[in-house]
């Protein structure tokens, strides 16, 4: 016989985490999560079953002293102490009832991780339009300015991930960099990229190309120039190993070239890229669809900004 499973409701526009609970020695269902999850404290897992926020498959609150029971799947809702503030807002530029089109702010992660949960982009559309299954059909980095789409409806869901899979959509993203003019404009970078050591890094290595980017210059400015880059793949952080790679290290970037240490973010210093416009046909309703971010990236006042 099938065993059916309950998903407790989203929470102010966040949905529960699952854990399935292995065979093992704990003796509660405290002591598991205590040692499932070291980065939080026990104290803190014993708050949040006092709070009924941690349920089990058949609906049941999972209190601090409740033996430990295997073989079971338990639902936790997330929460960050002391989550940053971002102060920048989000702009809704087109909704209906299959998708919504955001204009992200830099800064602003587009779904929960780490130490941000309500302060991310998709939380923040989940309660300020009351869409509690609203998602993200792609992503750009937290670093990163600009358009980001979400799908409403589960049921069209797929008709619009498959535009990003087949790579049917049209991506233009616009970078400050420095200006180099031995380089020839346009031209096609084309490299392999994997996971550098650093689990926050991605570098490019010997073999086949799995990343390919088209860069243009929009116009020059002293020794920076603002650049157009049209990402046929989506490797993640593409746009900005290509341009380091290039010599061209974007303007604000806080990985690549070089590392900045954890907890360093500078408000007045944002990473000058932003995902600038997209384009696709609607595979709901056929028609053209092409969005513009509203938002500009600006030339430092002197030097790279660095």
């Amino acid at each position: 016989m099938t065993k059916h499973f309950s998903v407790p409701p989203s929470r102010d526009g966040v949905g529960p985490s699952c854990v399935s609970l292995p065979p093992g020695p704990w003796h509660s269902m405290l002591d598991f999560f205590e040692q499932r999850f070291p980065t939080i404290s026990r104290a803190m897992w014993q708050q949040r079953m006092e709070q009924g926020l941690v349920i089990d498959e058949r609906g049941a609150e999972v209190t601090p002293d409740r033996p430990y029971q295997p073989h079971q799947r338990v639902y936790y809702y997330r929460a960050v102490v002391d989550e940053p503030h971002i102060p920048f807002d989000e702009v809704v530029l087109y909704q209906d009832e299959h998708l919504v089109v955001a204009d992200k702010p830099h800064f602003l992660p587009v779904v929960p991780s780490g130490n941000y949960l309500n302060e991310t982009l998709l939380l923040r559309l989940r309660q300020k339009l009351g869409l509690a299954a609203l998602v993200p059909i792609h992503r750009i980095d937290r670093d990163t300015a600009g358009l980001v789409l979400f799908s409403v409806q589960p049921a069209s869901r797929a008709a619009y991930s498959a535009l990003f899979a087949e790579r049917q959509v049209k991506k233009t993203y616009e970078a400050i960099a420095p200006w180099r003019g031995e380089l020839s404009f346009p031209m096609t970078r084309k490299s392999r990229m994997v996971e550098a050591r650093h689990f926050m890094l991605q570098h490019e290595v010997s073999g086949e190309a799995n990343a390919v980017t088209h860069v243009d210059v929009l116009e020059v400015h002293g020794d920076l120039a603002r650049y157009a880059l049209s990402p046929v793949t989506g490797k993640r952080h593409q746009l900005r190993v290509h341009m380091a790679a290039l010599g061209l290290p974007i303007v604000g970037d806080g990985l690549y070239p070089t590392l900045t240490p954890e907890g360093q973010v500078d408000y007045d210093r944002p990473l000058q890229l932003l995902a600038r416009s997209i384009e696709f046909v609607d595979p709901v309703s056929g028609q053209r669809r092409h969005f513009e971010s509203g938002r500009r990236l600006l030339f430092p006042l002197s030097g790279q900004g660095k």
